[in-house]
C-alpha cells in the first residue's frame, strides 16, 4: 500500500498541474544535469516550490534536514558511494518525508530494498513531462488523502 500507479490520472494533463490543491515543496535529487533542469523547470511550471537540486546521497540527505520538502523526488544511482534507495531510507528514517522514485532501475530488488522508505511511486526513466507531473500529482494526492485521515 502506498505506492501509487503512474498510469492512473489524477492530474489534468491539459493544464499541466497535479493534483494537489496547492504548491508543494519538493526537493530534486537527480545526477544528470540535464534531466534535473527540466525537472526544475517542469516543477516551477506546474506551480511547485523547488527547494534544491543535488546529485548525491549525502547532499540529499543534508539538504533534507535542512529544508524540509513535502516530496522527495529520487533517482536511483547518484553520484558518489551512496545510492538513492539509501538517500530515501534516511529522509524518511529520520524526519518522515517520503519520495517519488524517478529511475530506469527499477527492478525487483531495487524496489524491495526501497520499501522502507515507503516509496509514493515508481516513474521509469525515460518519460515526458505529463508522465512526470501525473505520477507527481498522484504521489501528493496520496499525501494529502492520509494526512486527511490520518
Amino acid at each position: 500500500m502506498g505506492i501509487c500507479r503512474v498510469d492512473a490520472v489524477f492530474a489534468d494533463p491539459d493544464r499541466g498541474g497535479s493534483a494537489s490543491t496547492g504548491s508543494q515543496r519538493v526537493l530534486v535529487v537527480e545526477d544528470e544535469n540535464l534531466v534535473a533542469v527540466e525537472m526544475e523547470q517542469w516543477l516551477v511550471e506546474a506551480g511547485h516550490e523547488v527547494v534544491g537540486v543535488v546529485s548525491s546521497a549525502e547532499a540529499a540527505i543534508d539538504l533534507a534536514e535542512q529544508s524540509l520538502p513535502d516530496i522527495v523526488i529520487m533517482d536511483i544511482r547518484l553520484a558518489g558511494s551512496k545510492d538513492g534507495v539509501y538517500a530515501a531510507q534516511q529522509i524518511y528514517t529520520s524526519l518522515g518525508i517520503r519520495s517519488l522514485f524517478s529511475s530506469a532501475h527499477a527492478d525487483d530488488w531495487t524496489r524491495l530494498r526501497a520499501e522502507p522508505a515507503k516509496p509514493l511511486g515508481w516513474l521509469g526513466k525515460p518519460y515526458g513531462r505529463m508522465e512526470f507531473l501525473r505520477a507527481l500529482g498522484m504521489a501528493v494526492g496520496h499525501l494529502e488523502e492520509h494526512s486527511i485521515r490520518g
